[in-house]
């Protein structure tokens, strides 16, 4: 089944509509961003999270040492790094993000253990509600089981992205917004729409 995670939570309201929602990863954005939240204030909106839940924190080209300070005082789970990548083996698992223009470099690295595909930056890296080109990515040189799709993913093409890659998670922030808020509808929508096409995949396999 595909899993799901909502990105640039800042809220305990948005956080538990995520949970109740079916959510499996939850993202919280350290690098600049309007959706930017400090380690204390992800600790205070994740209390008594469900462990089956996991926290990723977002970084753009962080040190090794923001990024271990971080993860203690935020109690993360995962990492997801754009931009310049460590090459130290960190504390929890690296999400590896992909900016994906016309072409696209086969995952031959071993130094992460997840990637994720998005659409090119513009201001900010991720969360710009851009869908990238998807043709430019062939699936089957992926490996799938440890594949995130993120760029403009909505409650309306969620399942076409479902559907051409099989990916392991798709990753939402923008497309579960209004006005730059987090929208509960859509973050409810979001996951009912994965749940919806996870099913039809497995009842035509």
């Amino acid at each position: 089944m595909t899993q799901i995670k909502i990105c640039g939570l800042s809220t305990r309201k948005a956080v538990e509509t995520a949970v109740n929602s079916g959510a499996d990863y939850l993202g919280f954005v350290f690098a600049k961003s309007p959706r930017q939240v400090t380690p204390a204030q992800v600790h205070e909106i994740t209390l008594d999270l469900p462990t089956s839940i996991k926290k990723v924190g977002v970084f753009v080209s962080p040190s090794q040492t923001e990024v271990e300070a971080t993860i203690q005082a935020a109690g993360l789970d995962l990492v997801q790094i754009h931009g310049e990548q460590l090459s130290e083996v960190l504390s929890v698992p690296i999400i590896r993000a992909v900016s994906i223009r016309k072409s696209y470099p086969l995952f031959e690295s071993e130094s992460e253990d997840y990637l994720l595909l998005d659409a090119p930056p513009t201001k900010y890296m991720g969360g710009n509600g851009e869908v990238f080109d998807w043709q430019a990515v062939n699936p089957a040189e992926l490996q799938q089981e440890r594949l995130f799709i993120a760029g403009g993913l909505t409650p309306e093409n969620v399942a076409a992205a479902i559907h051409y890659f099989q990916p392991l998670v798709v990753d939402v922030s923008s497309g579960v917004e209004t006005d730059g808020e987090k929208d509960h509808k859509k973050i409810t929508a979001f996951c009912q729409a994965v749940k919806e096409e996870t099913d039809v995949s497995a009842t035509n396999e």
